[in-house]
């Protein structure tokens, strides 16, 4: 029997048996503690990267997901090589070297290359060592050298020069949120300025505020659009104040805080550059060992990321409630109209935009928990959890940085009123009588009110009926103006006295006119 070999798969067979370079793939050898081990030719990460990525493949998310805790880690290389530099321990040509490759990956490039996942064991050993490893081929390539020319510019005994995992990963998160909190901030102030924005334009709509589920007193639209504003804008304020808590930075503390293998003076020298490096006023806590076995910094910053969730979550359930209806609901407010809301409901359209933040609120406030345990849980001179804990809050400025834009464009700008229906409200709710007890007394007004639950009629209409205010005064309490700021007192300009005091008054008048 004849075999037909197609050629195809002759030329396949024969790739495969001769080692063609066409399947197989050249490598480097690279070693470590554990061994040798084949690195791909064209990698830039290392050995100690490629054992992590056969060790952590859990998330999926690797370091380069979030582009600046890549450019953090350049820029703390970067002010470590300087500082060395300046301390006479790093030979110039290595430190130009070292510049490039920092400074290209600050630039943008070569994020693809950091390649570990966020979830690690170690206490971010591996994401350190990814960082050295891929510096030291980038600076080795710009230089005119190979990848894997250790002996020219070596990941551990230049990049990782009189440095830690243990300082450099908690000083990178810092970074790394200092720089992702300028951009939260900036949606949030985005937001804030959509809110208020609409509390312009709402600020003559009158309605009744409510407490407890319950009709309370007038307020305006407005000043309900511009409390949400202003709610987020503390918020605001609040992420800023915790950035202090990360301007702090242990750079030199180097395996527990004492220092260890870093010369005198570099930490200092470090902080320096690293300032001028980020913008920021990062300096060296006073107390490296307490600053190496404490989460303090990421506790206290992650807890105004969740005052921002629970600020975010408390509106977006108030528009939620306002929005109801539209026919047995509340309907104050139109949320825009942005998709079909039910697969067997015709015609109902949900309020997709505030659920979808809320969502990202209890994710946030999650995360908090989770930062919370990883925190406490460190055993003494290091705290091996702070993987999670820097994903956590990574993760939630993340999901707002997103998530602020969506909720405005697509929700927060093309909010309507619902004016007969507030105009309905005030005039049908028994919560107007609180704004009549400066005119008509507290007695009279709780008669009123009494009556109005009774017989299912409106305050305004109530009144009318008892001729108890003419249709002048009537108008002149329902001023937006007076209906929705303090009382003057009687008798000051302005005020409006009591019906029954304005007719005596005028009794007065006429016997003095008579005698």
């Amino acid at each position: 029997m004849k075999i037909k070999l197609h050629y195809p798969f002759l030329v396949l067979a024969l790739v495969c048996f001769s080692g063609h370079p066409l399947l197989a793939q050249t490598t480097r050898t690279e070693k470590d503690l554990l061994g040798e081990k084949q690195i791909p030719a064209d990698a830039y990460y290392g050995v100690q990267t490629a054992r992590a990525l056969e060790n952590f493949q859990v998330s999926g998310v690797p370091t380069k997901f979030y582009p600046d805790y890549v450019k953090a880690y350049a820029m703390v290389k970067l002010a470590a090589a300087r500082a060395n530099a300046e301390d006479g321990r790093l030979k110039k040509e290595k430190l130009d070297a070292i510049e490039k490759a920092c400074l290209a990956v600050i630039d943008g490039k070569y994020h693809e290359h950091f390649l570990v996942d966020l979830y690690q064991g170690g206490a971010g050993t591996s994401a350190n060592m990814n960082a050295n490893e891929v510096l030291a081929n980038i600076a080795l390539e710009l230089s005119g050298h190979k990848k894997g020319e250790y002996h020219i510019i070596e990941p551990h005994d230049d990049l990782n020069m009189g440095q830690s995992t243990n300082d450099v990963y908690p000083t990178t998160i810092h970074v790394a949120l200092l720089l992702h909190n300028d951009k939260v901030v900036n949606e949030a102030k985005a937001l804030s300025a959509a809110f208020h924005k609409k509390g312009e334009e709402f600020k003559n709509l009158v309605k009744l505020g409510r407490t407890e589920g319950q009709d309370a007193v007038p307020m305006t639209l407005g000043q309900e659009f511009h409390a949400f504003g202003n709610q987020l804008d503390a918020a605001i304020v609040a992420l800023r104040d915790a950035e202090k808590y990360l301007y702090e930075e242990n750079m030199g503390a180097t395996a527990i805080g004492t220092g260890i293998t870093a010369s005198p003076g570099y930490a200092e020298k470090c902080a320096k550059h690293l300032a001028q490096i980020t913008g920021k006023p990062m300096h060296l806590s006073k107390d490296l060992v307490a600053a190496t076995s404490s989460m303090q910094g990421f506790v206290l910053f992650s807890g105004a990321m969740k005052n921002l969730a629970i600020t975010l979550s408390k509106i977006s359930s108030d528009l939620i409630f306002l929005a109801t209806g539209p026919r047995t609901g509340v309907f104050e407010i139109n949320l825009p109209a942005l998709q079909p809301g039910s697969s067997i409901m015709p015609g109902k359209v949900n309020p997709v935009m505030p659920e979808l933040m809320n969502e990202i609120c209890f994710k946030a406030i999650g995360n908090d928990m989770t930062v919370t345990m990883a925190s406490q849980d460190g055993l003494l001179q290091l705290n091996a959890y702070e993987p999670v804990v820097a994903v956590s809050i990574m993760e939630s400025q993340g999901l707002f940085f997103k998530g602020m834009p969506l909720f405005r464009k697509q929700c927060i700008e093309g909010i309507t009123a619902n004016e007969k229906v507030l105009k309905h409200y005030m005039e049908r709710s028994v919560g107007i009588v609180t704004a009549l007890n400066p005119v008509l007394g507290y007695d009279k007004t709780t008669e009123l009110a009494k009556e109005a639950l009774q017989t299912d009629k409106g305050i305004l209409e109530l009144i009318k009926e008892k001729k108890l205010l003419t249709d002048a005064q009537i108008k002149e309490l329902m001023d937006p103006a007076k209906l929705t700021a303090p009382t003057p007192i009687a008798g000051s300009s302005g005020a409006a006295a009591p019906a029954d005091q304005k007719a005596s008054g005028s009794k007065k008048n006429k016997k003095s006119k008579k005698k």
